[in-house]
């Protein structure tokens, strides 16, 4: 039983990783389920404090995950279609092997889609879109950041469980 937790806990932190990157999965609140999952082995024992603080940073991400795009879109004059088309550029970037296709397709994607705002504009369209595609990468690197923490946490409990054994 306890390989089926361990097995659970592992492929939520490889989901986790993946959704840094993809929309529509929040990777940090993967990151403490599979600390959750993982603690469900009666041989650990993971302090509430623990579960609490990376719960805590699990909600953070996710938050920051919604706004810190919109933030930058915002500060760059940048519009709802930008941070739409930049979801559609990720989207399009993950599915097709373009080389770095997650980073090239946010910035297309929001360019596309601060033209369907304003087709004459193409100066304005690129300010914003360089604006979606850096509050974009800055969300993954926050995400990615706390996921990181959380998986070390994981790991250092994990390590805790093979030297009980």
């Amino acid at each position: 039983m306890e390989l089926l937790w361990i097995l659970a806990s592992f492929v939520l932190l490889i989901l986790a990783y993946f959704g840094v990157f993809a929309p529509g999965i929040s990777g940090p609140p993967l990151a403490w389920l599979a600390l959750v999952v993982l603690g469900f082995i009666s041989k650990l024992e993971i302090p509430l404090w623990v579960m609490i603080i990376s719960g805590i940073l699990g909600f953070i991400g996710f938050i920051l995950e919604l706004f810190v795009p919109a933030y930058g879109t915002k500060l760059f004059k940048g519009s709802k279609y930008g941070i739409r088309g930049s979801y559609i550029g990720l989207l399009a970037g993950l599915l097709f092997p373009i080389p770095f296709g997650f980073v090239i397709g946010p910035f297309v994607g929001a360019y596309i889609g601060e033209l369907f705002l304003d087709s004459r504009d193409h100066g304005r369209a690129l300010h914003a879109a360089f604006g979606t595609f850096v509050g974009f990468l800055l969300g993954i690197l926050i995400n990615f950041a706390i996921v990181s923490l959380l998986f070390l946490c994981w790991a250092y409990y994990f390590y805790q469980f093979i030297v009980s054994e």
